[in-house]
């Protein structure tokens, strides 16, 4: 099953790349976006968009069919992903 997954992440944080690896163990296709590596415009839209779904915009934010999944937790994924 298809899920439309996106990863709100910083290049150089234990937990987003956790998140990923754990998301790839699952043969999970989804759409990383490393917020630190974006600049101008760009980065504060994208930080407003974060924002949106977790009002700290902590790292990792996980977005999973319209479920919000804050840090690295597998059971929350798991739950999100309904497996």
């Amino acid at each position: 099953m298809d899920h439309d997954v996106k990863v709100y992440a910083l290049s150089t944080c234990v937990h987003c790349k956790k998140a990923k690896e754990y998301l790839d163990q699952c043969g999970v296709k989804y759409n990383c976006v490393f917020v630190d590596q974006l600049t101008g415009d760009e980065r504060k839209q994208t930080i407003d968009e974060v924002r949106k779904h977790n009002p700290s915009v902590s790292f990792p934010t996980l977005l999973i069919d319209g479920n919000v999944v804050v840090g690295f937790n597998q059971e929350k994924i798991d739950e999100a992903l309904k497996k």
